[in-house]
């Protein structure tokens, strides 16, 4: 299948080097998409290693279908990278994981195509999920959630700070009709809003809080750093990049909290601090950002942040 939309792979070089690959390895790409990262990947990978490749979005699965047929060491999975746990139970792989990265946000084929439904740019359905054939669209939840709901979307995921008056404007309008395009959407949401920033569509914001919620982006993050922890092996790689402060304030703390242990949470007159509460990530580095040439040729890659860690036990 081919979308007719490409998609420059963020951080390419940075990413796979920060794995530290070995030939015989077992890797995981949490987020496939168009197939950049796992490329370079399976380029230094040997004869016996394997990569997984985990993708909601139909489209990305049959790009990732593609590729194991032209190389057997590939296999294309599609699940959300939160359920990559479950996945390596069912392959005896738990603990046997040499490196996981993610990269997340929306790949540029989903928001580039109108009828995905990611964009207020072009006009579309609006639909906004990574697997259309799963969940309620943005349309069906627009038309369902209350004042109240929609507000904590726009406020709590797309960090906008006119969220009650935005989604007031959404209700009263939907009385009329519903909505089902992107472009009728903005244009309620840009009328909402009374400070435009400058250089920023007003429906920025709103938009990414509701394509975070259908998605389900937040609480799938969570879960999938968790099972990343516990499929890699002792010595193996966890390499996340995240393209906005929510993502990558959930990042972080996870890296620190398993760097640090968690023995805070223990009381205080507890006299043996048992070893569950030992660090079980060491942290590799500082933060990494796209550089200056990257960000000539990609101007997508501006917000994004890559953090590195490795497992300790």
């Amino acid at each position: 299948m081919k979308s007719g939309f490409s998609h420059i792979t963020v951080l390419l070089e940075e990413a796979v080097d920060a794995l530290s690959i070995r030939e015989g390895g077992c890797y995981l790409d949490g987020t496939f998409g168009r197939g950049g990262h796992s490329r370079l990947i399976l380029g230094r990978l040997g004869a016996g290693g394997i990569l997984l490749g985990f993708d909601k979005d139909p489209q990305a699965v049959a790009a990732g279908l593609a590729l194991a047929t032209e190389d057997a060491r590939f296999v294309i999975v599609q699940r959300s990278f939160a359920e990559l746990a479950d996945e390596m139970k069912m392959r005896g792989l738990v603990g046997k994981v040499s490196g996981v990265l993610l990269d997340l946000g929306v790949s540029s084929p989903q928001l580039d195509d109108p009828e995905r439904g990611f964009s207020f740019l072009n006009d579309g359905p609006l639909d906004m999920r990574m697997d259309p054939g799963r969940g309620l669209s943005a349309a069906e939840w627009l038309a369902q959630a209350s004042c109240e709901e929609i507000a904590h979307v726009f406020k709590d995921y797309g960090e906008e700070r006119f969220a009650r008056r935005m989604a007031q404007a959404v209700v009263q309008r939907r009385q009329e009709r519903p909505f089902e395009r992107t472009a009728d959407l903005a244009q309620v949401l840009a009328a909402a809003n009374p400070a435009w920033e400058k250089g920023k569509n007003p429906a920025t914001r709103a938009f990414q809080g509701l394509r975070i919620h259908i998605n389900n982006e937040l609480g799938d993050l969570e879960q999938g750093l968790d099972a990343a922890l516990e499929v890699l092996e002792v010595g193996g790689r966890l390499a996340v990049i995240s393209f906005h402060s929510l993502e990558d304030r959930i990042v972080k703390r996870f890296m620190r909290r398993q760097a640090k242990g968690e023995a805070d949470k223990l009381p205080r007159d507890l006299p043996i601090r048992p070893a569950a509460f030992e660090p079980r990530l060491k942290l590799i580095g500082k933060p990494r950002y796209a550089s200056e040439s990257e960000l000539k040729t990609n101007p997508r890659a501006r917000s994004a942040i890559m953090r590195v860690a490795e497992k300790l036990r």
